[in-house]
């Protein structure tokens, strides 16, 4: 990667001074709100409620029942698989990565090889779960070394920045999406004029750790690199969890050869994945937010119903009195003497009367699926009364029926996977040109004309082939409706090329197993010219050959 120095360095740009100076605020004011929600729609994603909400404790804190509230609380963990699931439709039949026809094999390479090293597929599955979780998820794309080679030069085992067999590359990789500070274009809040990446790091110094603030300033075309000194501030729970709060000191080294990098690429190397984006702010909503409060009021009914069942699952006897132990009285032991003469012992019962309880339970269950936009039973079992009998399956149903259950997801997949789409292309389109800038004039690099990579994608609902087939049969009368081509495309997910190598490779083995065709007229055209260059037709031949016997 090209390094140049800035011409003026002295000079300033008033938008430089925004968002991080001296004297001013990390994380920023106006930014600690939604690093606050990230923060707790991840606990709660984590089945770590108890950090977040304490509702019930709270309501029944003067009550003698606060402390076994607090030990009997009980995250029910349902926003978990309804998250992830969505991230399986996605990905969970690999989509895969073409190029246009028209594009250099190199090209066709690079791009696949880029893809195929930074685990493409698996990236796209974290970010959509990230989304879910905190409804924004980033990617950024950078030419380095994919190792860290920090630890061998602490230790001397190399000279220089990395090994002399490491070879740099471009790599595609997540971003936090606490660390992002994005600047948006004055008039149009969907636009990015400029995208920080800042993040504490804390160094130690003379046995104590000191805070720093780093900063990556991503623009169309470079990146600018700061480092500043940070003083700590106060702790701001207002969002209910505590995020923490420094005053930015004076401006200090990077320890970089250059702290402006020129990338060659006409965008900032920095790529938003929204998870359900609206017209009004840049930022994403996720599918934890939407049912945020149904959550904590589905843990607390549970808490309220297995703290019922808890205190009375071990019923107390009574009867007449009887004679115990001089230090152990009968109330210490269970038992509650009556004084109504002839008793006849028992065990005290009661009527719980929960079916209220599981009913409200069931409704809330419900509007969380219906919020999130996901079939219960999509999760394998119905959830919903426990009746695992109203489970969605989709055998011996025809493809519009299956289509019609998974309506709701499907379309939520679609929404999510516009974003998704748009944001790994262009990481994809700008690594390769990253690369071809890098290397501009180096020995040995083969420059390549980037290729903008088409993702086709399955949408994860099941399909009866069987059925399919036998439509367009119907349709066309029975011609066929694909070309080996398409067919060995979709069977086995591969691109054009690999699926043309297949082809190569049948026809080949076809040819050598029985030869070439004995119906080409080409070869009957051939030898009649043989023929007549000796002088002799068809005709002749016969004759000769009939003369001779």
């Amino acid at each position: 990667m090209l390094l140049i120095e800035l011409k003026n360095p002295k000079r300033k740009r008033p938008e430089l001074d925004e968002m991080f100076a001296e004297g001013k605020q990390f994380p920023p004011a106006h930014e600690i709100e939604r690093i606050a929600k990230y923060k707790r729609l991840r606990k709660i994603f984590d089945g770590k409620q108890w950090e977040v909400y304490e509702r019930a404790t709270e309501i029944l804190k003067d009550s003698p029942h606060a402390a076994q509230l607090q030990k009997l609380y009980i995250a029910v963990n349902i926003i978990d698989p309804i998250v992830v699931k969505v991230a399986d439709m996605i990905v969970g039949e690999k989509p895969t990565f073409d190029s246009e026809l028209h594009a250099d094999e190199t090209a066709h390479q690079r791009m696949a090889d880029i893809v195929e090293s930074n685990n493409v597929v698996k990236l796209i599955h974290e970010a959509v779960v990230g989304g879910g979780i905190r409804g924004d998820s980033w990617i950024k794309v950078r030419y380095n070394y994919r190792q860290d080679f920090s630890e061998l030069r602490e230790y001397g085992l190399i000279d220089g920045e990395a090994p002399d067999w490491a070879k740099m590359e471009p790599i595609i990789e997540h971003v936090n999406a606490a660390n992002v500070f994005p600047e948006t274009t004055q008039g149009n809040v969907k636009q990015f004029k400029a995208i920080n990446i800042a993040w504490v790091e804390w160094v130690l110094h003379r046995d104590e750790e000191v805070p720093y603030l780093n900063v990556e300033r991503h623009y169309p075309g470079f990146i600018i690199y700061e480092r500043y000194e940070l003083f700590p501030s106060y702790v701001d729970e207002t969002f209910g969890v505590p995020i923490e709060t420094f005053k930015i000191g004076r401006r200090v080294p990077t320890g970089r050869e250059s702290d402006v990098v020129e990338t060659g690429i006409d965008k900032p190397a920095v790529f938003h994945i929204p998870y359900n984006s609206m017209d009004d702010q840049w930022h994403g909503q996720s599918t934890v937010e939407k049912v945020e409060s149904l959550l904590a009021a589905i843990n607390d009914r549970i808490v309220q119903i297995d703290y019922i069942l808890w205190k009375h699952s071990d019923p107390k006897m009574y009867g007449p009195p009887v004679t115990t132990d001089e230090n152990v009285s009968a109330a210490e032991l269970g038992y509650i003497e009556m004084e109504k003469d002839d008793v006849t012992p028992g065990y005290m019962t009661w009527n719980s009367q929960l079916d209220g309880a599981f009913r409200q339970l069931d409704y809330l269950l419900g509007l969380v699926f219906q919020i999130a936009e996901t079939p219960d039973w999509l999760l394998g079992t119905s959830v919903i009364g426990g009746d695992g009998n109203k489970a969605g399956g989709t055998s011996h149903t025809t493809n519009a029926a299956i289509k019609a259950r998974y309506l709701p997801i499907i379309s939520k997949v679609k929404r999510i996977r516009g974003s998704v789409d748009k944001a790994i292309r262009d990481a994809i389109y700008v690594a390769q040109a990253m690369e071809n800038f890098a290397n501009d004039g180096v020995d040995g690099f083969e420059p390549y004309e980037p290729v903008y990579p088409v993702i086709k994608w399955k949408d994860g609902v099941p399909r009866d082939e069987k059925e399919d087939a036998e439509i367009a049969e119907i349709r066309t009368q029975g011609k066929p409706t694909l070309d080996q081509l398409t067919a060995i495309k979709r069977l086995d997910d591969m691109d054009d090329r690999e699926a043309q190598m297949i082809i190569d490779g049948i026809e080949s083995d076809d040819e050598r197993e029985t030869g070439p065709p004995v119906s080409d007229p080409e070869m009957f055209r051939q030898v009649t010219e043989l023929e007549r260059e000796d002088g002799t037709t068809e005709e002749g031949e016969g004759e000769a050959e009939e003369g001779d016997n």
